[in-house]
């Protein structure tokens, strides 16, 4: 008998899954306006779900105890708490567009890692909608699934997140990075294959306590936002590298003059990654990271000691370039080596955060891979 009978008790009609992501560069830009630069993980939520007729929907999860019940028509936002709130905003924002989903029940079952910055919640909710959607057999434009998404985690969760976790989850293909400009809205698969170059990717879970997250999350923003509004820009996306040392001199405080000085040149970096490895020069890329990383440190002032130590470390060890990504104060780092030397370097990392006292860390495999998709 699966899990799926054991919990519920009958038979699955399929199963649903999609993918977490890492950031290769393009950092607090998404809520500017600007330019990001995600891969999908091959680490995913999936769903296994089967119909049901009376307007209610089960969830289960193999990470958490018991099964929460809640019926479609009486969704509201905060009427499900914890992680189920999740499922309930992707039923909730499906019946309030008009899809008729029905009930349905639902075992989540990961390999995502969660708290590292790795957009579990943004994968929970876009497998939510696939499953949901794909139980009745509705086709609905993945780039529209993950907008509903994102209503989902603004409206019903309480989340003000950006676009681009549910964009990567939904959107990214294989081998490819996903280069979205939010402000066009429009998207493009970049060539980004490291194994090709004899290159790895390395995403290393720092395993940091998360410090002050979400004030500081609002306190990055409001600021980003009072910056725009005293230059009379809609968003920093607006201001052209070439303009920004004189944007600069325009604003009255130092603090908000470092944050628009990491968005206006972030944006720039990201152009210059997608340029490069169109081009195909991906070791060209390292020092872009590099330099994002000093910008998030500096300017923005998001790092933590882990993620500092991480990314000097494995620089150190002879990467050829290495930023945190993610929103910050915790999460994880990527690092761009040579395949060979993938090894040596996670080691040296290892070895460096035992000598710091830190929490020993983690890392996966950060293959480009797909999006959402059905799979059986």
């Amino acid at each position: 008998m699966s899990s799926f009978e054991k919990v519920f008790g009958t038979t699955p009609d399929g199963t649903w899954r999609a993918p977490g992501r890492v950031n290769l560069i393009g950092e607090h830009t998404d809520y500017n306006d600007g330019l990001v630069l995600p891969i999908a993980l091959p680490n995913r939520i999936q769903i296994t779900a089967s119909k049901r007729d009376d307007g209610k929907i089960a969830v289960a999860s193999s990470g958490h105890q018991g099964v929460v019940e809640f019926a479609i028509d009486e969704l509201a936002p905060g009427s499900v708490g914890d992680w189920a709130a999740y499922p309930a905003g992707a039923a909730w924002i499906l019946r309030e567009t008009g899809y008729p989903i029905g009930g349905a029940n639902l075992l989540v079952d990961s390999d995502l890692p969660s708290g590292a910055g790795l957009s579990s919640s943004a994968a929970l909710l876009c497998a939510t909608f696939v499953a949901l959607l794909g139980l009745r057999d509705l086709e609905v434009d993945p780039a529209e699934v993950a907008r509903l998404a994102q209503r989902a985690e603004n409206q019903y969760v309480g989340a003000p997140v950006g676009l681009m976790d549910q964009m990567a989850s939904m959107c990214c293909t294989s081998g490819h990075a996903l280069f979205f400009d939010i402000r066009a809205m429009s998207t493009d698969q970049i060539p980004f294959d490291p194994p090709a170059d004899d290159l790895t990717l390395l995403v290393v879970d720092v395993k940091a306590p998360h410090r002050h997250v979400d004030g500081e999350y609002a306190a990055r923003r409001k600021s980003c936002e009072q910056a725009a509004a005293e230059l009379g820009v809609p968003a920093l996306r607006s201001i052209a590298f070439g303009e920004l040392d004189d944007a600069l001199a325009r604003l009255s405080d130092d603090v908000v003059r470092r944050r628009v000085r990491h968005v206006v040149t972030e944006i720039r970096r990201v152009e210059d990654a997608v340029a490069l490895m169109r081009a195909g020069k991906l070791r060209e890329v390292g020092p872009l990271f590099t330099a994002s990383h000093a910008s998030l440190r500096d300017d923005f002032e998001i790092t933590v000691p882990e993620l500092d130590v991480a990314v000097d470390t494995a620089l150190a060890a002879g990467a050829l370039g290495a930023r945190m990504t993610g929103g910050g104060f915790g999460g994880c780092i990527i690092a761009l080596v040579e395949a060979t030397a993938a090894e040596s370097v996670l080691a040296a990392i290892e070895k460096a955060f035992a000598e710091n006292g830190f929490n020993a860390p983690a890392s996966l495999a950060a293959t480009p891979s797909a999006g959402a998709s059905r799979v059986s």
